[in-house]
């Protein structure tokens, strides 16, 4: 259910800054620019990059090297592969704390000709760890169970 609701933002995003880039494009060639266009879109498009990281990981089409896993057997696989989401997890809560402190830190600042606060931007980094760190610890229950 939550990875539809984020396509469907996703979707939502993407269309949202195709209309506004395509609306201010016209409103530009006819003299009358929006000013706020570009910052609202790069707020949007911040926001999209980090609901589009978390469905990749969910489908599991993120980067990947597997070098290493290749040469072991499939129980070596699988402790290597409980580390690496191990690891992966200690990241990104780690980033999430600074993400945070980030976040609280330009609230304050106000941006451009929208004067929206800064934080609206950085909240996206706060929620996209989140998501990630959800999806990444989901992802390892699921392989703990597994047995090999």
């Amino acid at each position: 259910m939550l990875r539809n609701l984020e396509s469907a933002c996703a979707v939502a995003l993407l269309t949202a800054i195709v209309v506004l880039v395509g609306v201010a494009a016209v409103a530009r060639t006819l003299g009358s620019p929006i000013i706020w266009s570009i910052e609202i879109a790069q707020l949007l498009f911040v926001w999209l990059c980090m609901l589009a990281a978390d469905l990749a990981m969910q489908q599991r089409r993120h980067f990947a090297l597997s070098i290493l896993a290749d040469q072991l057997g499939p129980t070596s696989q699988h402790v290597l592969q409980a580390i690496s989401m191990l690891i992966v997890i200690g990241l990104l809560g780690f980033l999430w704390i600074y993400a945070w402190r980030n976040m609280v830190l330009m609230h304050p600042r106000l941006i451009g000709a929208t004067q929206m606060n800064g934080s609206l931007i950085h909240a996206s980094m706060v929620v996209g760890l989140l998501l990630l760190l959800r999806t990444t610890v989901v992802q390892l229950v699921v392989h703990l169970r597994k047995t090999v």
